[in-house]
């Protein structure tokens, strides 16, 4: 069965740099094909309320939308979002021309601080591969990161390995709003992470196979939620699946950045299908021994599955009831009530 980063390989590299002129304008819709840019196109827009049609191939760019490009929308031209691939292959550790290295948050291949940004039916990819450079200790190769409040994702596809989606905020002290509906998330080292207040419904996580000998592999959630904020991660009605051994990952660990030694991660996993790749035993564990996960805001509630199973209480610990009335998608994101249909132009 060929790789994932052989299937994006197959599709013909698009040149960075298209003319916009090459675009179809259609009431405040831009379309672009395989040829143009998306990153042309995003440049192109001007005011809110734009709509990016990305029609089906493989866009091998980085694409950065900036914080004035409020309410954007951008989408694949169909409903499979296999169809339309923007990926890119920068890792932490990758030099970047002029000196110096891109960072994580510098890796990702789609970067928004949009507020109201919409973004559906296509992929996001990093096939940034360890193998391939065993001289960059570097390792973090991102998909999207993400700052923007509102911003809504839907039926999405964000593939990598270590640190595949950067769920974030513009400043430490923001609190911006996330929605993730329908998407398939995969990777393998904390590769869901950040402060942002997020809501992931319906998704589906994958843990990757890697060929490691010791264990974990990797963890899913790395929360760096801010003290103040009481919302962090809530993932609700979602499915855990594994391409790698029986019990090889965690579900999460807390991150607390050397930058703000303040925070206090925050995750709740609820209704969801936990498969056999997570520890049920242990499924949490600690980044730093200075932050212990016991101490950070680490709940579950009526999850089923083998790896939701509860067999050391302590280390799996349950919402009540009246707790969790207060751990759902309305009650994360406040105001706003993100429409699934919401992406249409």
């Amino acid at each position: 069965m060929p790789t994932r980063r052989a299937l994006l390989a197959a599709a013909a590299a698009v040149a960075v740099g298209g003319p916009v002129t090459a675009f179809t304008r259609d009431r405040r819709v831009l379309h672009v094909h395989p040829g143009d840019s998306v990153q042309a196109a995003v440049d192109a827009v001007s005011g809110p309320g734009w709509t990016i049609v990305v029609h089906p191939g493989t866009y091998r760019e980085v694409v950065e939308v900036p914080a004035d490009k409020e309410e954007l929308t951008l989408r694949g031209a169909s409903r499979d979002p296999r169809d339309a691939v923007v990926v890119h292959d920068n890792a932490a550790g990758t030099p970047r021309p002029g000196g110096g290295t891109y960072g994580t948050a510098g890796s990702a291949t789609f970067t928004s601080a949009a507020p109201g940004l919409v973004v559906r039916d296509l992929t996001l990819a990093n096939d940034w591969l360890r193998a391939d450079h065993p001289d960059i200790t570097g390792t973090q190769a991102v998909a999207a990161y993400l700052t923007g409040d509102r911003t809504h994702v839907e039926n999405v596809r964000l593939l990598a390995h270590q640190d595949t989606l950067f769920a974030d905020t513009t400043e430490l002290g923001s609190f911006g709003r996330q929605f993730f509906h329908r998407c398939h998330i995969e990777g393998d080292v904390d590769f869901v992470f950040g402060r942002a207040t997020a809501v992931y419904e319906h998704c589906h996580f994958r843990t990757l196979r890697r060929d490691v000998a010791f264990t974990p592999k990797g963890m899913v959630f790395a929360p760096s939620t801010a003290r103040a904020n009481p919302h962090g991660f809530l993932a609700v009605r979602c499915r855990f699946s594994s391409g790698a051994e029986d019990g090889a990952y965690k579900l999460a660990r807390p991150w607390v950045p050397t930058y703000e030694t303040t925070a206090w991660p925050s995750l709740v996993v609820r209704d969801s299908l936990i498969g056999p790749g997570i520890d049920p035993v242990a499924p949490y564990t600690n980044m730093r021994d200075a932050f212990p996960w016991q101490s950070m805001r680490f709940r579950e509630y009526r999850n089923l599955g083998p790896g939701a199973v509860i067999t050391v209480p302590e280390n799996r610990p349950q919402l009540t009831a009246a707790e969790a009335a207060s751990h759902t998608p309305a009650a994360y994101l406040g105001d706003w009530k993100p429409s699934a249909h919401s992406a249409s132009p």
